[in-house]
């Protein structure tokens, strides 16, 4: 098991919240797709989080952290997928760094284990 926290453009989270579909993330055309810029942005300050790009597939970029707490990572196309192990400091430096990733205002921070939406 794991914990899953995720991050999409300001985008997605409007039509999420628009759409009132249980459902909404399971169809990938319903993401609103991450523009280069973005997606080169986020790649450049996974690295600077000292995150190591391990592979790049299909799927997308597949990124790991030296330190264990701070998961793993997956960029792609429609979003940014942190992966934590399920303990308290794993969570909460998931949390953290995907939280951080937000202050640009494009991107939106999604805990499905905790109430969908982080609200400012």
């Amino acid at each position: 098991m794991s914990y899953n926290i995720q991050l999409f453009s300001i985008q997605t989270k409007e039509k999420e919240q628009a759409a009132d579909d249980d459902s909404f993330f399971d169809r990938e055309e319903n993401l609103i797709p991450l523009t280069e810029a973005q997606i080169s942005g986020l790649k450049e300050r996974l690295l600077k989080y000292k995150y190591e790009l391990v592979n790049e597939d299909g799927s997308g970029l597949h990124f790991n952290h030296p330190d264990e707490d701070f998961g793993r990572a997956l960029l792609t196309a429609n979003g940014l997928y942190f992966n934590a192990s399920l303990t308290e400091s794993s969570i909460f430096e998931v949390g953290m760094t995907a939280s951080e990733f937000t202050d640009t205002g494009e991107f939106a921070k999604y805990d499905p284990q905790n109430e969908g939406w982080e609200e400012f």
